[in-house]
C-alpha cells in the first residue's frame, strides 16, 4: 500500500522516509504545518514526485487513525 515510504534502522534513526532519500514523513508533515503547499515541496526539491508527497500524507493518516488519547484530570 505504501511503496513509496520505507523504514531502515540505518536511516535517520529507522523513521519512515521517502524510498531512495533521507526525506522523512515527518519532514513533509513539518513543511506542510509551515505553511507549504505540495507544490512549493516540489519546486525545492525536484527530485520528489506530487505522489511521494501524497504518500507521505496518506501513510501518516494511517499512523494515526487508531490513536487513543489518553487524558488524565488531576485534582486540586
Amino acid at each position: 500500500m505504501f511503496d513509496r515510504i520505507t523504514s531502515n534502522p540505518a536511516i535517520l534513526g529507522g523513521k519512515p522516509i521517502i524510498r531512495g532519500s533521507r526525506i522523512s514523513v515527518e519532514l513533509i508533515l513539518e513543511w506542510i504545518a509551515s505553511g507549504a503547499t505540495r507544490d512549493d515541496i516540489l519546486r525545492k526539491h525536484t527530485h520528489l514526485t506530487a505522489a511521494d508527497v501524497e504518500q507521505a500524507l496518506a501513510y501518516a493518516a494511517s499512523a494515526v487513525r487508531n490513536e487513543v488519547l489518553v487524558t488524565a484530570e488531576v485534582g486540586d
